[in-house]
């Protein structure tokens, strides 16, 4: 165990320097690490997809002539906060399914769990506590939206166990990652559409992506511990299988853009955003963990680039 981690009371793969550690009490360290408030990158990713989706329906609706302003700004802030939720929900249910893995892993045995300074019955009531946020949330859209969050639940439930029966464990995180793809759509209209869930299969491709990246600072530790990934399918040469991916991710966009009747200015934001793509598969080294995280990290930005480029596309259209 990384004892200087324990005793600070900080988790051996976060920053030190986080706004949690400045603002909150210690003893509410551990559940906001459990929630990972500590690295919003997940949440982050986990909202992106939300509201490209937002964004590329209201676009659609505006050329309709059913735009509402303050509609789609809260919808933005809904998604934002049940984003946080959720991902925080998701974070600690999977740190107690993982509890054995993550004593086992050098990176992961300072988080709460491994560490003791949580029990198990205090995370699953805090569990608890943020997916009744994120109902709460959830609630505030219509009827088929709120059936969409409810089956994707199902999604959620599954993934902490995909590394012990496949080698693609970050398909199924891809499937529950980019689920908020047809439900910004379903948000707006009540209803899905083709653009929706070409964008939908973007974004699983983008994710299968990015998280691989992250999953190459754990290889070494789950070959010794039987834990699967695509970074261990994919072995020493992954440059390959992330052409495919993040091409697939571009083109499948693109082909969603054109379904709803995106403006240039999408299409624009689309092509920075794969040239960041790009790079990161350039410039990848497997062989360094602090540069594979910082490569993930940045999907953050391509993500941001991709949706500034879906709301220019809006604004023109107000115009």
């Amino acid at each position: 165990m990384n004892t200087s981690s324990l005793d600070s009371g900080r988790v051996h793969d976060a920053p030190s320097n986080n706004w949690v550690y400045r603002v909150l009490p210690r003893a509410s360290w551990p559940y906001a690490q459990l929630a990972r408030w500590d690295r919003p990158i997940g949440w982050q990713l986990l909202l992106w997809p939300c509201l490209w989706s937002a964004a590329l329906a209201a676009a659609t609706a505006a050329s309709l002539g059913s735009f509402s302003p303050g509609r789609f700004l809260f919808h933005v802030v809904l998604f934002t906060v049940g984003a946080i939720a959720m991902r925080g929900a998701g974070c600690t249910y999977n740190d107690i399914v993982d509890h054995d893995i993550d004593m086992e892993v050098a990176r992961t045995r300072s988080r709460p769990l491994p560490s003791g300074r949580v029990t198990r019955f205090q995370a699953k009531a805090f569990m608890v506590l943020q997916a009744l946020v994120g109902l709460l949330v959830l609630l505030q859209f219509n009827g088929f939206t709120v059936f969409l969050g409810v089956v994707s639940l199902a999604l959620v439930a599954i993934y902490p166990f995909a590394k012990r029966f496949t080698d693609w464990p970050q398909f199924f995180l891809g499937l529950a990652f980019s689920w908020g793809a047809i439900m910004g759509w379903s948000a707006e209209f009540g209803e899905l559409s083709l653009a929706a869930v070409v964008l939908y299969g973007a974004a699983i491709a983008w994710t299968i992506g990015y998280d691989t990246i992250y999953a190459y600072q754990d290889r070494e530790d789950d070959e010794l511990i039987g834990v699967r990934s695509t970074a261990r399918r994919f072995g020493d040469n992954p440059r390959p299988w992330l052409i495919g991916l993040y091409g697939l991710a571009v083109l499948l966009m693109l082909l969603a853009f054109v379904a709803a009747g995106a403006g240039f200015f999408a299409y624009a934001g689309l092509l920075v955003a794969a040239v960041m793509l790009g790079y990161q598969i350039l410039v990848l080294n497997i062989h360094d963990p602090l540069q594979c995280l910082a490569l993930f990290k940045f999907n953050s930005v391509v993500g941001l680039i991709v949706f500034a480029g879906l709301v220019l596309t809006l604004l023109v259209r107000l115009i």
